[in-house]
């Protein structure tokens, strides 16, 4: 199983507790990690699947390539972690 888990930024808007998943890929272990929590999800993903801008996923320490179809692979064992991007000048 992989372990998803979220920043303590994005926490203080929404409880998003660490979670276990069985994923194949980022899009499948967020799915199974966003299950029942639309609020999150409405933070994490537009209203079209993808990712938002201000969201990075890094699968075991890489950020990953694919923000479009977050097909990057996901094994087990493997470590998820969602942050909020900063930005800025």
């Amino acid at each position: 199983m992989a372990t998803v888990e979220f920043a303590a930024a994005i926490q203080r808007h929404v409880a998003c507790p660490i979670q276990q998943v069985t994923a194949p890929t980022v899009r499948r272990a967020l799915a199974a990690a966003l299950l029942g929590r639309d609020e999150l999800r409405g933070y994490i993903l537009d209203d079209q699947g993808r990712l938002r801008k201000h969201v990075a996923i890094f699968v075991d320490g890489a950020m990953i390539r694919d923000r479009r179809n977050l097909g990057d692979p996901v094994a087990d064992g493997s470590e998820v972690f969602v942050v909020q991007a900063l930005s800025g000048g």
